[in-house]
């Protein structure tokens, strides 16, 4: 699991500083100390500060789950930064984002730090604690309330660790000691009744239900009978020592334990905590306060009370993981017999996809940075050498059959490829050759680079699905082909057929071009043809009147009338790119080049609308006219438009999407893919890559989760069948 550990030590980065500032922290030796005990759980863990950043740094650690995969938590340290209800900020923040953490929700943090409303909650709850007034300033009058008398304790109502705290006897110390605290803190004063006797410390771990720690008792060998802000610090003289378990009789500690884990419910604690109790000379305990955020520090009493439990530093650290887990997600693993042998099988090849989250996108970056465009031979074969390797390594077959090692290649498992199902991908990234490089980077919800869509997406998602099913011994049980090419910037001019073979072999077929957002898959793409168009005539000087109308003009009148031909209700749309010219000085064009698209659903629309151009584009018979044009397909990609032989793949994929969660839809792509070549008898659906946004510029990108979330719809879909 991931864990984010948050604290505050150096940062303050913050908009504004003011207010009250927290003069608590813990030391980095201490969260290392944490740091280290939670690897050696088995845990990813990094540490971040609690300050401003904290939202992008867990968005960027923790990226958003897919559903049943259980997200990562925060453990919190965070004492906040400034304010007088610090302690709630990260948990709060933590419950705007929908972050687990370990630990007391805000509401509970809010209550304990303010003493008064925690004694008040105490006193509504019938629990003991000492007689108390409120002083707001120094400038207070006697008698007090309450019939409190000397000696008293003063302290801030709303600091920890002690701060502020001492003994008055009188009422110059009292009022010394209000002023100190209203001067140097900004605070109001508690002033409480002093109870001498023994200071005991219970822990409490734990939920449902709530574990109470062997009694820790403080013992102050010289000095006041306080346990100031110093002595927590280790700022004082050596003049105290603990002791657990506390040296009281059954009874005692039976009574004490309960009245912690009755204060731990009042204020709604979650996980741990630890109460603080005065035993008169009587006996009779007092509970002082509640330590929502009870100290992990090696020489405090929760670890020394956890210790005696059999928890060491690692356990005990490991075990607050266990506990707000459970609390979140409940028992951490399924009852014995609960799954069958098919549903156990997908469920190992869940856990290995969402405990190798990190993996699979480490490897999209590596993908993502090796550069392969189309035309550039060293790229491809660094590519494809790379992704051999890996079929290697997943004891995957060469298919030499569809394979010519030109622009195609197809690899199957052991169970072959009849019958089975066919995955495709396109190896080649179609960008201009000379072009800069975009390298791979992350944002929390979006993942960039060079054909991380149009390509690297979908090669990562088939490798990571096929490791998965070797996982769980599945792969070579199950009849798989893979089929990838490199002339996808070309319009598959060279593997078309060889894709075409190999697909007839299959029961259904996986084009992996990206997607789009919600989870869409795409059944239909409409089809490209591509012109190339020449138009030559005379050299002309601009002004010259007689004969035929030079070529520019010519060749306008016929660019406009193509734009007509667009039916847009019937999905067919013609467009001209690249329009270039060449002229001698100041003279009139005398050659046009230029580039005419049709794309279509309909194939009887695409003829008349070739027909058409063609057309347009032929040579005037006129014997006067020096016009002679020449219309050249270059490409001819078709539509992918068959709704009812998908139904039986779409099901499925719908069915596995429901019972997982996962977003599910289609929708219809506008630019052609590999999936039109299938032939119209062998089911196919394409987009199956994580959706994309800006595909072909420099900023394309892949959406993070949905990479999760088609690697683990590919792996089940393929367990399925």
């Amino acid at each position: 699991m991931k864990i984010a550990i948050v604290y505050n030590h150096d940062s303050q980065a913050i908009i504004n500083l003011f207010g009250v500032p927290n003069r608590e922290k813990y030391g980095l030796e201490t969260i290392d100390r944490i740091k280290s005990a939670l690897e050696a759980g088995g845990h990813q863990v990094q540490a971040f500060e609690g300050d401003k950043n904290i939202i992008h740094a867990l968005e960027d650690f923790m990226p958003a789950v897919i559903s049943g995969e259980r997200p990562g938590l925060v453990f919190n340290l965070s004492y906040g930064i400034q304010g007088r209800a610090r302690y709630t900020h990260i948990p709060g923040i933590l419950e705007m984002l929908g972050i687990p953490y370990v630990g007391s929700g805000p509401e509970t943090h809010a209550i304990a730090l303010d003493k008064v409303l925690t004694k008040m909650v105490m006193l509504q709850k019938g629990l003991p604690t000492p007689k108390f007034a409120v002083l707001e300033t120094p400038d207070f009058q006697f008698p007090l309330p309450e019939g409190l008398k000397f000696p008293l304790i003063v302290k801030p109502k709303d600091e920890a660790v002690s701060m502020g705290l001492r003994i008055v006897r009188n009422a110059d110390e009292l009022r010394e000691g209000v002023r100190t605290i209203y001067e140097t803190m900004g605070a109001v004063t508690l002033v409480e009744e002093y109870i001498e006797g023994r200071e005991i410390n219970v822990g409490l771990l734990g939920n449902s239900p709530v574990e109470a720690l062997p009694p820790v008792e403080v013992i102050f060998e010289r000095g006041e009978a306080i346990f100031t802000h110093e002595d927590k610090v280790g700022q004082s003289t050596d003049r105290i020592k603990k002791v657990c378990p506390a040296d009281l009789s059954p009874d005692q500690i039976a009574q004490v334990q309960k009245l912690a884990v009755q204060a731990f419910k009042a204020l709604g604690c979650f996980d741990s905590a630890r109460v603080d109790f005065r035993l008169d000379r009587a006996g009779n305990p007092y509970i002082l306060e509640i330590n929502s955020m009870a100290s992990l520090g090696p020489g405090g009493s929760y670890v020394m009370a956890a210790a005696q439990k059999g928890l060491d530093y690692t356990a005990l650290t490991n075990r607050l993981i266990e506990i707000a887990s459970q609390r979140y997600f409940g028992p951490l693993i399924p009852e014995a017999g609960k799954l069958d042998q098919v549903s156990d099988v997908r469920q190992s090849a869940f856990t290995y996809l969402v405990q190798n989250r990190d993996y699979l996108e480490e490897e999209l970056k590596v993908w993502t940075n090796l550069q392969s465009r189309t035309g550039d031979p060293t790229g491809l074969g660094t590519v494809l050498r790379k992704f051999e390797a890996e079929m290697k390594l997943l004891d995957m077959e060469s298919n030499a059959q569809f394979t010519n090692r030109q622009s195609a290649w197809t690899w199957q498992t052991r169970s072959g490829l009849a019958g089975g199902t066919l995955l495709v991908l396109c190896i080649d990234v179609p960008r201009e050759i000379n072009s800069l490089q975009v390298p791979f980077r992350r944002e929390p919800e979006w993942l960039y680079g060079e054909g991380v869509a149009s390509s690297r997406a979908g090669l990562t998602g088939v490798l990571f699905a096929l490791k998965t099913l070797l996982s769980t011994d599945s792969l070579h049980e199950k009849p798989v082909g893979v089929f990838v090419y490199t002339d996808e910037g070309r319009g598959m001019r060279y593997s078309s057929s060889l894709l075409q073979q190999a697909a007839c072999q299959a029961a259904r077929v996986i084009v992996f071009q990206p997607g789009f957002q919600g989870g869409k898959i795409v059944d239909q793409r409409r089809g490209l043809r591509k012109f190339s168009i020449l138009v030559e005539g005379a050299s002309r000087r601009i002004g010259y009147r007689r004969g035929a109308e030079d070529i520019m003009s010519w060749f306008l009148k016929r660019a406009t009338e193509l734009g007509t031909l667009s039916q847009p209700n019937q999905q067919l749309s013609l467009a001209v790119q690249d329009v270039q010219s060449e002229r001698y000085s100041v003279l009139l064009p005398h050659r046009i080049r230029t580039t005419v698209y049709i794309t279509y659903l309909c194939s009887e629309l695409a003829d008349a609308a070739e027909a058409e151009i063609r057309r347009l584009f032929t040579s005037p018979a006129d014997e006067l006219s020096e016009t002679v044009c020449y219309v050249e397909k270059l490409e001819e990609r078709p539509a992918l438009n068959r709704s009812l032989v998908n139904q039986d793949l779409l099901s499925l994929l719908k069915r596995i999407s429901f019972e997982w969660k996962l977003p599910f839809g289609t929708e219809s792509g506008l630019l052609p893919s590999a999936a039109g070549v299938i032939p119209p008898e062998v089911p196919v659906v394409c987009g199956f890559g994580p959706a994309s946004r800006d595909l072909f510029t420099p900023d394309e990108c892949v959406h993070r989760g949905e990479l999760l979330q088609r690697t683990l719809l590919l792996t089940l879909a393929l367990l399925s069948v």
